[in-house]
C-alpha cells in the first residue's frame, strides 16, 4: 500500500473515532428532553436585553416579551444599551403606559462590550429567576415556564435551549443544531451540557457570578462557573427560541467565527476542570475540547492528506479530491444537499473553528460586536 494512502486513512479514522464513540454512547443512553425533576413553578423574573444600535426592531423584540405566557406582574426587564441611536428612547416610549413589566434601563456612557454589559445587568437584577435574551430573536411563549419548571429541580441552576426555527431559512444552521440538540440532550442527561445560547439562557439570579470582562462566550462561561460551583446546568429542547442564520460560506464567518473565538478561548482558560465535577469533565468538556479544538487541525489535515494520496496514486487526476470538496461546499451553502446538510453543517462548524482558532493564535478577538443587518431583515 502506498504510505500516503496509509497516512490518509490513519488521519481519518482518528478524526472519525470520538465522534463514532459518542454516536455509541448516545445509542447506549438513548436520552430524550430534559433530565430535571421538572415541576411547575411561578418564580419572580429578571428579563437581561443587551441593545446596541437596536432602533429597527426592538419594539418587536418588546412585543415579544411582553406576549410570554406569564405574569407580567412578576417580571422585570433590564435592558444594558450601549446605543448611539434611538433605541434607549423607543425603550421608554414603549414602556411609558405599561405598569408591567417593570423597566430598568441602564444606559452606558461608553462602549465597553457585551461581558462588561451583562456584568452590569446581572448585577441589577432583583428577581429570582434572571433569563437572558438577545434582541434579534424570538421566543417560545411558554419558554419562561419551561424554564421556571426545570430550576425548581433543586440541583439545577441554569437551563438553556434549543433554536426551534432558523430565521432567514438557513438549512445549514437548521442541520448544525439539529445535530447540537442532540448532543447537548445528551450532555445533559450524562451531568451538564457546556454551551449556553444567548437568545435564551436562565439562571437562578443566587448562583450568578461575574464573567470575564473580555469573554467572547459570556453566556456559556456564567453556565460553567456555575457548573464548576457544584449544580447542574442543562439544555432543555423544550424551551424554544428563532434566532436568524445565513447558508452563505462566507456570511456564515462572520457570524460563526466569533462564537467559536469564545468557546475555544473558554476552554483554554477552564482546562483545569479536564478529568473534574464528575462526568462533565471525564466526558463533556473532553469532548467538547475534540470537537472545537482538535479535530479541526485534523480535517484540515484529512484534507491535504486525502488529496496527496490522491495524487501519489492517480496523478493529476488526484486533483478531483480538493475538487469534490470545493463542489460539496458550493452546494451545502446552497441549501441542497438533503440528508447530507447535516454533515455539511458540522463541517462548516469545523471551518469555523479552525479560523477561529488561527485568529486567537494571531491575537485578535474582542468584546465588542457589530449588527449584522443581513440577519436583522431576517429578523423583521
Amino acid at each position: 500500500m502506498n504510505p500516503l494512502v496509509a497516512v490518509a486513512g490513519a488521519l481519518v479514522a482518528a478524526t472519525a473515532l470520538p465522534y463514532l464513540a459518542y454516536l455509541a454512547l448516545y445509542a447506549l443512553v438513548s436520552p430524550s428532553g430534559s433530565p430535571a425533576d421538572k415541576r411547575e413553578a411561578e418564580p419572580t423574573v429578571s428579563i437581561v436585553l443587551p441593545t446596541y444600535n437596536e432602533s429597527g426592531i426592538i419594539e418587536q423584540k418588546l412585543d415579544d416579551i411582553v406576549s410570554l405566557d406569564y405574569p407580567m406582574e412578576k417580571v422585570e426587564l433590564v435592558v444594558v444599551d450601549s446605543s448611539d441611536d434611538e433605541t434607549p428612547d423607543r425603550i421608554e416610549e414603549f414602556f411609558a403606559d405599561r405598569e408591567h413589566p417593570d423597566l430598568n434601563l441602564i444606559r452606558e456612557q461608553e462602549r465597553r462590550g457585551l461581558a462588561p454589559a451583562l456584568n452590569d445587568a446581572y448585577a441589577a437584577a432583583d428577581n429570582e429567576m434572571v433569563v437572558k435574551t438577545d434582541c434579534d430573536s424570538y421566543v417560545a411563549d411558554d419558554a419562561l415556564r419551561e424554564a421556571a419548571a426545570n430550576l425548581a429541580d433543586p440541583d439545577v441552576a441554569a437551563v438553556t435551549g434549543q433554536n426551534a426555527e432558523v430565521l432567514g431559512g438557513s438549512e445549514v444552521e437548521a442541520g448544525y443544531r439539529g445535530v447540537q440538540a442532540h448532543i447537548q440532550t445528551l450532555e445533559s442527561h450524562l451531568d451538564s451540557t457546556l454551551i449556553f445560547h444567548g437568545p435564551f439562557s436562565a439562571f437562578e439570579n443566587d448562583a450568578i457570578v461575574p464573567v470575564d470582562p473580555n469573554s467572547l462566550a459570556d453566556d456559556t462561561e456564567l453556565a460553567l462557573k456555575i457548573r464548576r460551583s457544584g449544580d447542574r446546568v442543562l439544555f432543555d429542547p423544550a424551551v424554544r427560541y428563532k434566532e436568524a442564520s445565513h447558508s452563505d460560506f462566507s456570511k456564515r464567518r462572520l457570524q460563526k467565527d466569533r462564537r467559536g473565538m469564545g468557546l475555544i478561548r473558554l476552554l483554554a482558560q477552564h482546562r483545569d476542570a479536564l478529568g473534574r465535577y464528575g462526568n462533565y469533565g471525564k466526558l463533556v468538556l473532553p469532548f467538547n475540547w475534540w470537537f472545537m479544538v482538535v479535530s479541526p487541525w485534523l480535517v484540515a489535515l484529512d484534507v491535504l492528506a486525502v488529496t496527496a494520496a490522491g495524487i501519489a496514486v492517480a496523478g493529476v487526476a488526484g486533483l478531483a479530491v480538493p475538487a469534490a470538496l470545493v463542489g460539496f461546499v458550493w452546494i451545502g451553502q446552497k441549501d441542497l444537499l438533503g440528508p447530507l446538510q447535516a454533515l455539511y453543517a458540522v463541517f462548516d462548524s469545523q471551518v469555523s473553528l479552525l479560523h477561529a482558532a488561527v485568529e486567537l493564535l494571531r491575537g485578535k478577538g474582542d468584546g465588542t460586536w457589530e449588527v449584522d443587518e443581513e440577519l436583522r431583515e431576517a429578523f423583521e
